[in-house]
């Protein structure tokens, strides 16, 4: 009796649960399985189809970087050529204005080769030497300031620049030229606030002319 009543409760648990939860456990492993790999494999493609979506909008705005760059550097240049020009402009027209000039209308005679020409130049660099000379208290020497002195700190823009831009020289030099007349006196009025020499004065023209020089007419690209 015992045999029975357990069999019949074994009968009623097992027909409890439904049929489907008896099936093989090998259809079940791939029942699970199957669904699992999938999303494996396709994240893993995507991935893959992201990274080289990625590579590819980089490869496209890598030139456009470049194309930026170059851009910038044309703008800056062509600003910096406008500078130029008009800083040129400037100083040509004030040097025109205020510059000593021919009297008349007609071409320059002193040019390369007369001996006009090489008069301008010898008072022009005679001027200057002369001017050291007197700045630096060797001729007509004092203790006390004097005109003298005085005169040789301007000797380079009253007489070396005016000789020079009288001769019919080039255009480069011609625009040192126009520079320096109005650089010297700047340099002439403001070393004096901290340096009191005409010494001093008359070596920064010195400086200030041979490196406009040195700037305008290449001297050290030729060298190169």
């Amino acid at each position: 009796m015992s045999a029975l009543t357990s069999s019949s409760l074994f009968n009623s648990h097992i027909s409890r649960f439904p049929p489907s939860s008896f099936a093989h456990p090998t259809s079940y492993s791939i029942r699970i399985g199957f669904p699992i790999k999938i999303p494996r494999i396709r994240a893993s493609s995507n991935e893959l189809d992201i990274k080289t979506d990625q590579q590819s909008q980089e490869d496209v705005q890598e030139p456009d970087s470049d194309q930026g760059s170059e851009k910038g550097s044309n703008n800056s240049s062509g600003t910096t050529s406008a500078l130029d020009k008009d800083l040129k402009k400037v100083v040509q027209k004030t040097a025109a204005t205020f510059a000593p000039r021919a009297s008349t209308a007609s071409k320059n005679p002193a040019v390369p080769g007369t001996v006009l020409y090489t008069v301008f130049e010898v008072q022009g660099y005679v001027s200057l030497l002369l001017g050291g000379a007197l700045s630096f208290n060797l001729i007509f020497p004092s203790n006390e300031p004097d005109l003298w002195r005085l005169m040789g700190m301007w000797s380079i823009w009253m007489f070396t620049i005016p000789s020079l831009r009288a001769r019919d020289c080039s255009k480069n030099e011609k625009e040192a030229l126009n520079y320096l007349f109005l650089l010297v006196p700047l340099l002439n009025v403001t070393i004096p606030f901290f340096l009191k020499s005409f010494a001093v004065v008359w070596s920064a023209d010195v400086v200030a002319f041979f490196g406009m020089y040195a700037w305008k007419l290449g001297w050290f690209s030729q060298r190169e």
